[in-house]
């Protein structure tokens, strides 16, 4: 681990499935990171990522401005990683994903911080149907307006071992006798591993991406929705029926899930799984993808055995076919 410096890097959203990862990979490089989020104490374990006093946590609420205001004092860095994947109550995706980074982005550009790194989502579109998209598009835009030197990465769907897209079918393969391939399967990703989006956000905060860029970060294969089901069926050692869902089945069956805290399944996601997820030739183009941050992205298959092998019949005591 580096020598810890005087750099300090303030981190939304810290706890969660990226920011774990992220407040690892920062305090191998020797930053103090300050993580902020809405409950410090459930983000004590992030401690041990450090050495004593790295890490701290403080407590913000993207929805109002003076916690976030106090959350980014003193800082050099900063890097905003809220989001939410459904509405609930007040986390509405306009107040998170759109007001909420704007108010980030205001406040470090007021703190005078150095840099500014806001995680978006590959499928952010202001015309797009599925509200998250929208929201997220708007969060861009108010992020580069409040800092126009900020990068925004745009990841693909992020896989690693608590994530809630490999992991939620792996359980469902447990349990139900088929897996949906909503809208027949065809729509394609490109999976990017949770360390290389890390990576890339470090990348960022240290100078080492174009400022006021939109990078759009993807895995080194795209499969189609159908293809990561066989994965996940492969990976698990299970067999299951896929069934294909029409687009239209698919939003009445989320209209009637949409059931609190954690719907399975919502229209809006059913919406977004109408556009391919992949990133676009523009950014390959113009050079705003993960290689172009001398990243060589991992594989899916080199890292979901790790973790999906608990969905197996017998765990890691199971014996798998000979590839």
């Amino acid at each position: 681990m580096a020598r810890v410096s005087d750099s300090l890097v303030t981190v939304f959203g810290g706890s969660g499935f990226v920011g774990r990862h992220l407040v690892g990979a920062l305090a191998r490089e020797g930053y103090r990171i300050r993580v902020a989020v809405r409950r410090p104490d459930l983000a004590r374990f992030l401690m041990t990522s450090g050495v004593v006093g790295q890490i701290h946590g403080v407590q913000a609420n993207l929805r109002f401005p003076e916690s976030v205001a106090a959350a980014v004092e003193g800082a050099d860095l900063v890097v905003n990683l809220v989001g939410i994947l459904h509405e609930s109550g007040r986390n509405s995706f306009e107040a998170v994903q759109a007001f909420g980074a704007g108010a980030v982005a205001r406040a470090a550009n007021a703190a005078g911080a150095g840099a500014f790194v806001q995680l978006s989502a590959i499928g952010a579109d202001p015309s797009s149907g599925a509200a998250y998209a929208r929201s997220k598009a708007k969060g861009e835009a108010a992020v580069l307006d409040a800092f126009p030197e900020a990068v925004v990465l745009r990841p693909s769907i992020v896989f690693g071992p608590e994530d809630q897209f490999f992991n939620r079918f792996a359980a469902m393969a447990r349990i139900s006798p088929f897996l949906p391939l909503i809208g027949g399967g065809g729509t394609r990703f490109q999976p990017v591993f949770v360390g290389d989006v890390a990576e890339a956000v470090v990348k960022a905060v240290s100078g080492r991406a174009r400022p006021g860029t939109i990078y759009e970060l993807g895995g080194p294969e795209i499969m189609t929705f159908r293809e990561i089901m066989e994965l996940i069926l492969k990976v698990t050692n299970r067999s299951r029926m896929l069934l294909p869902v029409p687009f239209g089945v698919a939003r009445l069956q989320a209209r009637a899930l949409q059931l609190p805290p954690t719907p399975p399944l919502t229209v809006d996601q059913v919406t977004m799984l109408e556009r391919d997820n992949v990133v676009s030739e523009a950014a390959i183009g113009e050079g705003r993808t993960i290689e172009d941050l001398g990243i060589e992205p991992t594989s899916a298959e080199a890292i979901i055995p790790g973790y999906l092998w608990r969905f197996r019949k017998a765990g890691q005591f199971e014996k798998m076919p000979a590839a």
